[in-house]
């Protein structure tokens, strides 16, 4: 009996074992498909950033350029400028609620690739087609290389999802995991400030260091705070737990003190290298805290993270050539070239300057000088240089005589 029964169970349980088979590739679409909504949240956010940017400057440029009185803030063009700011902020914000932090923090290679086309397109300048190729070369394969490297990461990005509830958050902030990275970055933070403070460390690496470091408690609390309203607004109200303000209050000082330091770093350097360096050293930070705090890897075989590993690489890589092709800026020079003058000291001298030397370059056709305002206001000395003309007792003028030969 219980040899002919047997036969009988086995059958009865097949078809539950493959009902349970067939409702796990259900539950990977569905993880698949939260993927693909945060990532093209975080394009479509990136993309309408960088065109936004690009209103505002042009709105600064146009102003600049005439004799319009207005301020910028009263025109339509600056404007419609915020308003699409506004837009793909609350895109890229809405992304970190469907996708894990890991795959939605690289994309921002969007943003650079977008300006680098927009300022391809609306360059005035007159060009050939073979000078055009030659002198934007590394700005196609950088944008090339960008976009295969964004492929990689949407395609092998982390499939892990979890509800933002407040419990979990909380377990995921008490865990060790997250205690020992948040010691260690204390620490690196703090020996990174002192530094830059007390020892005047102002290296570009230090400084986006710094921004690299907050960036990642920003984008995983702001991953937190978008969560926990995507589920209430579901149904499940996270709005009574107290880690919903903690994180939301952690948010604003993180991207307040990230903010500082940026612009910081944009007195002292160029643009492109800041765009370059820190999207290296930010991603490169907020995803190692993903993976700390939100386990994105977990379950994630070999062939994923490597292909992900190498998508990222990939994206750096375009990045940097992307940036590497932009102008740098050039230095202010007087428009009266003070070589022209025999014998008088010029700005590039060494010993006392004819006019305040200006570390800063022309923007938006004002200058700008953030460290030390009153020294373009100091009214600007000449040197006296007196000669001996004749006998010792005639006093020479406060000024150089020049004196020319016939044959001059």
């Amino acid at each position: 009996m219980e040899g002919g029964n047997s036969p009988n169970l086995q059958l009865q349980q097949l078809p539950l074992a493959t009902a349970a088979v067939s409702v796990q590739p259900h539950t990977d679409s569905f993880s698949y498909k939260e993927n693909l909504i945060g990532a093209l949240l975080a394009i479509f956010g990136h993309l309408v950033i960088s065109i936004a940017l690009n209103l505002q400057k042009y709105s600064h440029i146009r102003l600049a350029g005439s004799k319009d009185p207005r301020a910028y803030f009263k025109t339509k063009t600056w404007w419609c400028g915020l308003f699409l700011l506004v837009l793909g902020e609350l895109g890229v914000f809405s992304s970190y609620a469907f996708a894990p932090l890991s795959l939605i923090v690289p994309l921002s290679a969007v943003s650079v690739i977008a300006s680098a086309i927009i300022g391809i397109i609306f360059i005035k300048e007159k060009w050939k087609p073979k000078d055009f190729l030659r002198r934007y070369v590394l700005s196609f394969v950088g944008c090339g290389l960008a976009i295969i490297g964004t492929y990689l990461l949407i395609t092998f990005g982390p499939n892990s999802h979890e509800k933002m509830t407040g419990e979990n958050i909380t377990r995921h902030l008490v865990s060790w995991p997250f205690l020992l990275y948040m010691l260690v970055e204390i620490i690196i933070f703090c020996l990174l400030l002192y530094f830059y403070k007390e020892k005047n460390a102002n290296y570009i690496v230090v400084i986006l260091l710094l921004v690299a470091l907050l960036g990642s408690m920003t984008v995983v609390t702001v991953k937190a705070v978008a969560g926990m309203i995507v589920v209430s607004i579901r149904g499940n109200l996270q709005l009574d737990y107290p880690i919903f303000y903690i994180m939301l209050v952690c948010m604003i000082a993180t991207a307040i003190f990230q903010a500082t330091f940026l612009a910081q770093a944009s007195q002292l350097y160029d643009s492109s290298q800041i765009a370059s360096i820190g999207y290296i050293l930010s991603t490169t930070a907020a995803i190692t805290a993903g993976a700390t705090f939100y386990l994105d890897f977990t379950g994630e075989d070999v062939l994923h993270i490597c292909m992900f590993a190498l998508g990222c690489l990939i994206a750096f890589l375009g990045v940097f050539l992307i940036t590497r092709n932009r102008k740098k800026s050039v230095p202010f020079e007087p428009y009266i070239s003070m070589d022209a003058m025999p014998g008088m000291q010029n700005m590039h001298d060494k010993g006392i300057a004819v006019q305040p030397d200006l570390k800063t370059s022309f923007s938006y056709g004002a200058l700008e000088n953030n460290d030390n305002m009153p020294e373009i206001y100091t009214p600007a000395t000449l040197p006296i240089v007196q000669e001996q003309h004749g006998s010792k007792g005639v006093s020479a003028p406060p000024y150089r005589v020049l004196e020319h030969s016939k044959k001059e």
